[in-house]
């Protein structure tokens, strides 16, 4: 099953905007520390509304336990530099791990060195980023139309 992560979130707003898409869309979230906010947040319960109670969602302590639980997934980083494929280019596949890094610092070296692929969001020249949530809700929306997995309603 297709599952969206968030590495070392700062911003409590952005978390709970990713909850909520979780929620709505029926999508694992693995929640990597640190974060940089309290997780009982009122600005993360704001954004997530009642939406966090239903979210699947999962905190791993680091993100080498992370990577030790999904050993076996690609895990696929939104890192908009020279290298990453254009999301809309890339082909998922089911049990991809789609991760989006920090709003302040994006992803360590070292740790995106573990990920399989990576995925960009093309921008106009001499912009410099989309919000997290934002950009995890685009990148997910194109692998769940690829993968045509969306919620029956």
């Amino acid at each position: 099953m297709l599952h969206l992560a968030a590495y070392h979130p700062q911003i409590p707003q952005n978390t709970g905007t990713l909850l909520r898409l979780s929620s709505c869309l029926g999508i694992k979230l693995d929640l990597i520390r640190p974060f940089g906010f309290v997780f009982d947040d009122k600005r993360l319960k704001r954004a997530g509304m009642d939406y966090i109670d239903t979210a699947n969602y999962e905190i791993h302590d680091s993100f080498e336990l992370f990577l030790g639980k999904y050993k076996s997934r690609r895990i696929i980083a939104m890192e908009a530099n020279e290298i990453s494929t254009v999301h809309h280019k890339f082909q998922y596949q089911e049990d991809d791990i789609l991760i989006v890094g920090s709003e302040h610092d994006g992803f360590m070296p070292q740790d995106l060195q573990c990920c399989s692929d990576m995925v960009k969001i093309p921008m106009l020249p001499k912009k410099r980023s989309l919000n997290m949530a934002i950009s995890a809700a685009m990148v997910l929306n194109q692998a769940m139309s690829q993968l045509n997995i969306f919620p029956k309603i």
